[in-house]
């Protein structure tokens, strides 16, 4: 089986590269995680908090700890090259010193603005089991897990997801400073004494509908466009590709969806699933696999309907912008018809987009491309 590493060579199994990046990778999130630990108020997501058990995180940073440290030897012994080794032996060494699994957390008072390290931890590796393992059992093209691109979109991956916090807060204020006249009480109300289920669906057709608002705004307005044009840049799609995103997309489609929300008062539990299901689908909509939906794909969208919205053919521009709902497409008249099962290329036409994470936050900003 072959791999391709950062520098496009190819990664085979047995000569100790595949482990140096295994060790490299858990080393570095254990070491996050110690520091989690050391800084919860400055570091952790309150929500999550609640929800996850502490005593099994330590027990799998524990483990995490053991394999990385065990594929760093393997690295050293294997490969002529031994920075992974080196590289994830040290991390190892600095999150051992700083307590590891075993460092107590005191009572503390959160920090009102916070980065989701946990979040971004947690992520990271539920993500990578998850959707890497479906792409390699059913993959709709075969191509590498460390594809051309995949630094770019994991340092839109991690600052993202570092930055939750900040983007929530200001998006909460506001939100509640902005549209607070627009609260009635009565309709709350009424929100509240719905089923569970039917808030859940109401909630993710509201948002879609504001959604779907956006993006067109997005692609037919040239000013967003430079913003949003920076996630249609991929070339390759796979799970981590929905990751790349400005800051300033991502801020202001975040106010966007919270005003409704917002106004309206769902349920906390329900608005908690929302989220769960947003995250969820917005990762499944980018990956690369071949999974049958069979008449579904006309109701909620699906990979090979969201591969479209990406794609550089013509007949794809401009189409297929709900990101929960295809049937919002196909009432709107905007729904990709007619055409293969999946695009044959992606990306930006014409490819003016420069690669990097840096470039592409200064990109917008830099006048009419």
């Amino acid at each position: 089986m072959l791999l391709k590493n950062l520098e496009g060579g190819e990664l085979r199994f047995g000569e100790g590269r595949i482990s140096g990046y295994i060790a490299v990778t858990l080393a570095t999130l254990c070491f996050l995680g110690v520091l989690a630990f050391h800084f919860p108020e400055y570091l952790t997501t309150p929500e999550l908090r609640a929800a996850y058990d502490v005593e099994l995180i330590r027990m799998i940073m524990f483990v995490a700890l053991i394999i990385s440290g065990s594929l760093g030897l393997l690295n050293f012994v294997r490969n002529t090259n031994k920075r992974a080794g080196l590289i994830a032996w040290s991390l190892i060494t600095i999150t051992i010193a700083l307590g590891g699994h075993r460092v107590e957390v005191a009572d503390f008072e959160q920090s009102n603005a916070y980065l989701g390290l946990d979040w971004f931890i947690l992520d990271l590796l539920g993500s990578t089991l998850i959707f890497v393992f479906i792409e390699k059992i059913i993959p709709h093209k075969k191509q590498a897990i460390l594809r051309p691109e995949w630094q770019t979109d994991l340092h839109h991956f991690f600052v993202n997801h570092l930055i939750v916090g900040f983007v929530l807060l200001a998006a909460n204020q506001f939100v509640s400073n902005a549209f607070g006249w627009a609260v009635d009480s009565g309709s709350q109300e009424w929100i509240q004494n719905v089923g569970w289920f039917s808030q859940l669906l109401l909630v993710l057709l509201v948002a879609d509908l504001v959604q779907y608002a956006l993006h067109r705004v997005y692609h037919e307005v040239p000013f967003f466009w430079r913003f949003h044009a920076i996630h249609h840049s991929a070339k390759t799609m796979d799970w981590l590709a929905g990751s790349r995103q400005h800051i300033a997309e991502l801020t202001l489609t975040r106010c966007g969806v919270l005003a409704p929300i917002f106004i309206l008062g769902f349920d906390k539990s329900v608005i908690d699933a929302y989220i769960i299901i947003v995250g969820f689908q917005a990762v499944l909509n980018h990956t690369n696999a071949q999974i049958k939906f069979g008449w579904l794909k006309y109701i909620i969208v699906t990979p090979q309907f969201h591969h479209w919205h990406h794609s550089s053919d013509k007949a794809a521009i401009d189409r297929n912008y709900a990101a929960h709902f295809a049937f919002i497409d196909y009432l709107f008249g905007t729904a990709v018809r007619g055409q293969n099962e999946w695009p044959e290329a992606y990306g930006v036409v014409g490819d003016y987009v420069p690669e990097g994470w840096i470039k592409q936050q200064a990109f917008p900003l830099k006048g009419k491309s």
